[in-house]
């Protein structure tokens, strides 16, 4: 084996002034983006934490003077919400359980569809893909009367079971999307291995599949999640104005009610509140989203 030598190391030069000035022009215009993008979240956390008398006589964009989180106390526990003056609280449990069932069932139903149609192949796969695919491209709206129709026949119309169904059928295209396009890549040789050792259907999914699943089970969360917690269509449609009412139509309630004082530094911290899960999702686990994407992609 050649001797390695200092000569044969190639250590990078220096870089060029016209590269460096072109990296912190990057920097400067991504930074404008950054603060652009984040103008938004900043008039709101600002104005939240204000009384409402500031907010009358300030600047938008004026810190506060006297910081306060009565604002905030408000809008969990006390701000009226149609005839009830109970805060965001209740309404914030009901979305927790809607969107972690739904967001649970769905992923298990979505990982069962891409090992069947990828390692259980069946006479008509193709089709029955195609006419799955194919429920990822139905808007919202053409659902709402055959979906209300199925509630009222199964009994649960204005219900949180009702909304789990609903979020439940309707996330079921894109998961099992997910599934079928990470399963395709993985080697079959390895499920034909366990078959002949003797292992049944669920157990191969269980212990091979799933444990090697991990970022695109991430991806599928990490998109129910947001999709269902943001929903507003189908939590107005279906949960009416009854006990069942996500926290998305509560704070439209709050926002748009026409009586009483337009208290903006309520309704800022009750946006905040509303919006706080999916932020504190991306924020811990956005990169292994890109990940789990790329996995996918690169896999397939």
């Amino acid at each position: 084996m050649a001797a390695v030598t200092e000569a044969s190391i190639m250590v990078p030069g220096p870089r060029s002034p016209l590269s460096v000035v072109l990296r912190w022009v990057l920097f400067l215009i991504l930074g404008v983006f950054a603060l652009i993008y984040l103008f938004p979240l900043f008039v709101m956390v600002v104005t939240s934490l204000k009384t409402l008398d500031e907010v009358r006589s300030g600047n938008l964009l004026s810190l506060p003077q006297a910081p306060t989180v009565e604002p905030w106390i408000s809008a969990w526990s006390t701000t009226c919400v149609g005839l009830t003056c109970e805060g965001l609280k209740g309404y914030f449990l009901n979305s927790i359980l809607m969107t972690v069932p739904a967001v649970a069932i769905s992923a298990v139903l979505g990982a069962l569809n891409g090992y069947v149609l990828t390692k259980w192949r069946f006479r008509g796969d193709g089709i029955a893909f195609a006419l799955i695919l194919f429920g990822c491209f139905i808007p919202f709206q053409i659902v709402l009367l055959p979906m209300a129709k199925t509630l009222g026949l199964l009994g649960l119309a204005s219900s949180t079971p009702g909304l789990i169904f609903v979020h439940v059928v309707y996330g079921l295209c894109f998961t099992t999307l997910f599934f079928r396009n990470y399963y395709a890549a993985f080697p079959d040789d390895l499920v034909k291995s366990a078959m002949i050792d003797g292992a049944g259907f669920f157990r191969i999914f269980w212990r091979i599949l799933l444990p090697n699943s991990i970022p695109i089970i991430v991806v599928t969360v990490i998109w129910q999640f947001t999709n269902i917690w943001n929903d507003f269509l189908f939590g107005v449609s279906f949960a009416g104005g009854g006990s069942a009412m996500p926290v998305t139509v509560a704070l439209n309630n709050i926002v748009n009610s026409s009586t009483g004082v337009k208290e903006y530094n309520v309704h800022m911290a009750a946006a905040i509140i509303a919006a706080l899960p999916t932020l504190v999702v991306y924020v811990l686990a956005g990169r292994y989203f890109v990940r789990g994407l790329m996995a996918g992609a690169v896999k397939g």
